[in-house]
């Protein structure tokens, strides 16, 4: 008698968001583009979703393509989750001859936010999926909306030991108010260059690299375009820039170091996405001890925001020193081609495409947990 053919697995379907309403919104695009093209087909059912800077839903078979060219008027509208997964599923509304229609998307097993910056990795969007407690890659509420503001992060990070670059926290209001006693106050921390830097973005939008009192206005007024909290920094001189990216859960691993070789004055956005003439050094050419401790100092502070999935974490070593300052965390990590997080990955054994499944490992990993605490008091 033969043995019956067992059925294979299931495909899991796994919705990709991109765009959203943050300045990164373009960088999203580029990230997304990345992580789509290593999405097996056999393994994986996808659906693309694109939000405008406007925060609408949109999807449709090649939205990412309507978004990078900003022709989404034939994409259709996304109800977003509200609810547990059990009880709804993800919502469309087609056009049709009669009007708009609702209809069904099938159930979405995983959510893969490639969303930089506000609305995207801050905690908002996280809090939308744990109220409709369905699975999605990355950190959850607390450690996303940490992990983004760089004023609260450094101040975790000093209650953990892990030393930081000195740095002021400030209001909008006070640059509005009184320039000149918030230039008086950031002279009196720190002699220049000095860094502007809005608190709550990433892929160094709206950061200005200041050498005198007419840079630093202009800089505190850049940032204060996109956020409501600055950050100044003491500028770290003569520094090697350091790379780790993080992996896992409640038992995250660190990759080999990498050293990003600024084309510009500093890590710019245009050397980033724009040029990608930065050079990129892995491993980095740092001693063995300073390199393990790091991994070491990257893995505790992943812990001490309760991340998940993943992260990038970003350092300064002093070249005369070997003094080790983390600068931050970033919780969705740029996914271009030549973003660090995947080389760093790759370098240390870990292909792009198998670094993206186990992305999605993780996100279900994470979501079996979840299921596992009580939501009612026990009578």
């Amino acid at each position: 008698m033969s043995t019956p053919l067992s059925s294979p697995p299931r495909k899991l379907h796994v919705a990709v968001l991109f765009g959203g309403r943050s300045g990164e919104h373009d960088v999203s695009l580029m990230s997304a583009r990345s992580v789509l093209s290593v999405l097996d087909p056999e393994r994986y059912d996808v659906t693309q979703i694109g939000i405008t800077l406007d925060g609408n839903w949109l999807t449709g078979a090649n939205a990412l393509e309507a978004f990078e060219k900003n022709d989404v008027k034939d994409l259709d509208r996304v109800i977003p989750p509200t609810e547990p997964a059990s009880r709804q599923s993800l919502f469309v509304l087609r056009s049709t001859k009669t009007g708009e229609r609702l209809e069904t998307l099938a159930k979405i097993d995983v959510f893969f936010p490639v969303l930089h910056g506000p609305f995207g990795e801050d905690g908002t969007i996280q809090g939308l999926f744990e109220m409709a407690d369905v699975a999605y890659v990355g950190a959850g509420v607390a450690g996303s909306s940490v992990g983004m503001d760089k004023g609260i992060f450094k101040d975790v990070m000093r209650a953990n030991g892990i030393p930081i670059v000195e740095s002021i926290l400030l209001l909008r209001s006070e640059i509005e108010t009184d320039m000149n006693a918030v230039i008086e106050k950031a002279e009196a921390m720190s002699a220049y260059p000095l860094f502007t830097k809005p608190a709550n973005l990433g892929s160094s939008v709206g950061i200005t690299k200041c050498n005198s009192r007419s840079d630093l206005a202009e800089g505190l007024m850049d940032a204060a375009r996109y956020d409501r909290r600055i950050l100044i920094e003491r500028g770290v001189g003569n520094a090697h820039e350091i790379e780790v990216s993080v992996l896992g859960n409640e038992e995250p691993q660190a990759s080999v170091c990498g050293e990003v070789l600024p084309s510009r004055e500093f890590y710019s956005y245009e050397s980033k996405y724009v040029d990608g003439t930065s050079g990129l050094l892995i491993p980095a050419s740092l001693p063995d001890e300073v390199t393990e401790k790091i991994r070491a100092y990257a893995i505790r502070a992943y812990k001490a925001i309760d991340c998940a999935g993943m992260a990038r974490a970003d350092f300064f070593v002093e070249k005369e020193t070997n003094r080790i300052y983390l600068n931050e965390l970033n919780t969705i990590p740029g996914f271009t081609s030549i973003s660090m997080y995947p080389k760093l990955w790759q370098a240390s054994g870990l292909e792009y495409s198998k670094l993206v499944d186990r992305l999605i490992e993780l996100a279900l990993e994470r979501k079996a947990q979840r299921d596992h605490t009580e939501r009612r008091r026990m009578a």
